[in-house]
């Protein structure tokens, strides 16, 4: 399934949770009477739909949700059908709700608009090679022992089509990455059991001001203030069964991975490259703590994916204007607008 979280135009600052269908997005909460009699008790969001996996009450309830509109609508038949999704915005309503919205008539939103936490790790060999050849450094051999991250703010986090503000700094990059998100609570997780806790896969944007990352790190700590201010996720959280067919068997999806800037590529990459697959991420992550449902692990910046790499740290850098695009094969795309 495809999930994303959005909110409707002209009907207040809620977040709704939906399932990204060929025929449009079904608003979760809004058809979940169509299966469940008392229904309006429950935490409808993404966030509240993971957190009850426990309960019975998990992501598998909005696929039963989402088959039950499909069979209001169309009365079986096939949803490829419908060629025009615009057409179908308050098309199916229930207690004056309607139950489905063509993308555009909504504005997507983070998949999970406020995480738990958020873990980003350093886990593609091209990337961290690169950026220690920058400083003429060969990769620590530390780094092939274990998979490391830093935690990042979860309270900073920007969805699809955000305007990014300009932070203080004169070096601000974008970084292309994949993000799991945790789906069920674990601990000391084997590798070979970890893709039961991922709920999904989603794109990740970490924003770097790298003349503030350089100058506190060089005392020992961080990257902090260097990422403080933003993390770009989405535009919506794919599970894992969406992309069986591009497994590489080994814990890796072959997936291409690309950035363009005001439209003009500038770097590409592929999932299969990442060197710590996530399960390897997620043990590590998990070693001797809990992690809940929501909670947010990035994957690191894939090679070529950031400005560091591809313009040997020399820049130029980020402007108000720019347009960053991200792009995933099979998690979409990921757009945002620097301003001042």
């Amino acid at each position: 399934m495809k999930f994303v979280s959005f909110r409707r135009y002209g009907a207040g600052s809620e977040a709704r949770a939906g399932v990204l269908l060929p025929l449009g997005i079904v608003d979760i909460q809004a058809a979940a009477p169509l299966v469940y009699e008392e229904s309006e008790a429950r935490d409808w969001s993404l966030l509240g739909l993971l957190n009850g996996e426990s309960t019975g009450m998990g992501i598998d309830v909005a696929a039963e949700i989402a088959a039950a509109v499909i069979d209001q609508l169309t009365g079986g038949a096939d949803p490829l059908e419908w060629d025009d999704p615009d057409a179908l915005d308050g098309a199916l309503m229930l207690g004056g709700d309607s139950l489905l919205f063509s993308p555009t008539s909504v504005r997507l939103l983070s998949p999970i608009p406020r995480p738990p936490s958020l873990r980003d790790f350093y886990a593609f060999e091209q990337h961290v090679a690169n950026a220690y050849a920058l400083r003429q450094r060969p990769v620590p051999p530390a780094w092939y022992e274990q998979p490391v991250f830093y935690f990042g703010n979860p309270t900073t986090i920007y969805g699809p089509d955000d305007e990014i503000p300009m932070p203080q700094t004169k070096q601000l990059d974008y970084e292309l990455e994949i993000a799991a998100v945790i789906g069920r609570p674990c601990r000391n997780v084997d590798p070979r059991d970890a893709d039961y806790y991922i709920a999904g896969f989603m794109i990740m944007n970490d924003w770097s001001a790298r003349d503030l990352q350089a100058r506190e790190m060089s005392v020992g700590l961080g990257p902090a203030k260097g990422k403080d201010f933003a993390t770009s996720l989405g535009p919506m959280l794919v599970t894992l069964d969406e992309l069986e067919d591009r497994s590489t068997g080994d814990g890796r999806y072959d997936l291409a991975m690309s950035v363009r800037i005001n439209g003009a590529e500038r770097g590409r990459g592929s999932f299969a490259d990442i060197y710590y697959p996530f399960a390897e991420l997620i043990a590590q992550a998990s070693r001797d703590v809990t992690l809940y449902p929501g909670e947010v692990i990035g994957s690191g910046t894939v090679g070529t994916g950031c400005l560091l790499e591809t313009t040997s740290g020399q820049g130029p850098w980020l402007q108000p204007g720019d347009v960053v695009e991200l792009e995933v094969e099979r998690l979409g795309k990921l757009r945002n607008t620097i301003i001042e």
